[in-house]
């Protein structure tokens, strides 16, 4: 059930320049949020910014004082800009955990997750949740938005592919490009009940999306919207779908492969 915290914050460190790992604790977290879903922070210093934003959780653990939720987050805008000064012993609102989460894969498919940037922080928990028995792509614009590396090349048991688009790390082009080539190497994969998980920025989801489609794949993406209540009421990151608008708050933000209309 989503509810209303009042946490400590007990670490809040650079990443690198433009990217945070913000860990929260208190005794009133709820335990075992599915890998996914979110929860809305606002900061203590003012009321500006007024409205909480989203963030997704990147990792569950525990201390002595409670319970743990670690946000991984880019510095943008003005209320991460306030974030990114806050210290050990301050404090932040948050409500959740929001949204719907990833659906978990059957016995029989293959997991194969696709994250952009940022959008690592919504599937490293399924990662971790899978016990890392999947094929992990990450990509982004540069090396600089590539986060946690170390951690996922010793989560990820399968295959773990990185890209960048300048070709500053990894191979040089899109995640897209990324798995179109290790198919085309393992072509067999494709006969196999190949599930595909994807967040990241709306550029790479369609083209993920797209993708899908024609190789009949199927899967889940998570949209990266932005929203001031959490809970359906604004209808400030509805998104347009086959089945109509849905609210990615409410409805999502996980929604199957085929469903947003791009």
């Amino acid at each position: 059930m989503s509810k209303y915290i009042r946490a400590k914050i007990t670490e809040n460190t650079p990443v690198n320049k433009g990217h945070n790992l913000l860990v929260l604790s208190s005794d009133n977290i709820q335990q075992h949020p599915l890998p996914g879903q979110f929860y809305m922070i606002g900061t203590d210093f003012s009321y500006d910014p007024l409205l909480k934003r989203p963030f997704s959780i990147f990792r569950e653990t525990s201390s002595a004082e409670g319970g743990e939720l670690q946000f991984l987050y880019r510095i943008k805008g003005k209320g991460t800009e306030r974030m990114k000064e806050m210290k050990k012993g301050d404090t932040v609102n948050l409500f959740g955990p929001l949204g719907n989460g990833y659906p978990m894969p059957g016995k029989n498919f293959t997991p194969v997750l696709i994250a952009g940037g940022i959008g690592i922080a919504s599937l490293f928990p399924l990662a971790e949740k899978l016990s890392g028995n999947i094929h992990f792509f990450y990509g982004a614009r540069t090396s600089g938005e590539l986060l946690m590396l170390n951690e996922l090349k010793g989560l990820v048991k399968k295959e773990l592919i990185i890209s960048a688009d300048d070709g500053s790390e990894g191979r040089k082009g899109t995640v897209v490009d990324a798995l179109n080539v290790f198919l085309t190497s393992n072509p067999q994969l494709l006969t196999s009940n190949f599930l595909l998980y994807a967040c990241g920025p709306s550029p790479m989801l369609e083209a993920v999306s797209k993708f899908a489609a024609e190789k009949g794949i199927k899967g889940y993406i998570s949209m990266e919207e932005n929203m001031a209540c959490g809970v359906g009421a604004c209808l400030g990151c509805a998104v347009k779908t086959k089945k109509g608008y849905k609210r990615v708050c409410k409805e999502g933000p996980v929604f199957e492969i085929g469903e947003i209309v791009w």
